[in-house]
């Protein structure tokens, strides 16, 4: 299973950081991508962090303004967001892939193993 949290309502310009924990396997074998969902919007993919050191990608609309990283001594995928913009709003939901991240871009959705429920990200303009 995974679970997020560190959403909340934020203004303009400021930060959050998204925690994913892991729980019944090891996160270390697994890929773990995030992806957001607005209203009325599509899911799209955000970021993901492969299990292969030091990989990871981005969306051009975060680029420069999330990182991700893991720690898998806590079985834990952060995404720091710096300079939120209210583009940014939405539901954001973690998801894992055994290896590697997904997709040419990496940041397909398809065959992920596991989904979190998602948590809330708010910012005012």
């Amino acid at each position: 299973q995974l679970a997020e949290s560190g959403g909340g309502l934020v203004q303009a310009g400021g930060s959050l950081r998204l925690s994913c924990v892991a729980s019944g396997f090891a996160l270390k074998d697994f890929a773990i991508g995030w992806f957001r969902q607005a209203p009325g919007k599509t899911r799209e993919g955000v970021s993901c962090i492969s299990s292969k050191p030091g990989l990871t990608y981005y969306s051009e609309a975060v680029k420069g303004r999330f990182t991700v990283s893991r720690d898998n001594a806590e079985n834990t995928v952060y995404l720091q967001m710096d300079n939120l913009q209210f583009e940014d709003t939405a539901v954001y939901y973690c998801a894992g892939l055994y290896y590697d991240c997904s997709g040419a871009s990496g940041l397909g959705s398809y065959g992920m193993d596991y989904w979190g429920k998602g948590t809330m990200v708010n910012v005012s303009s």
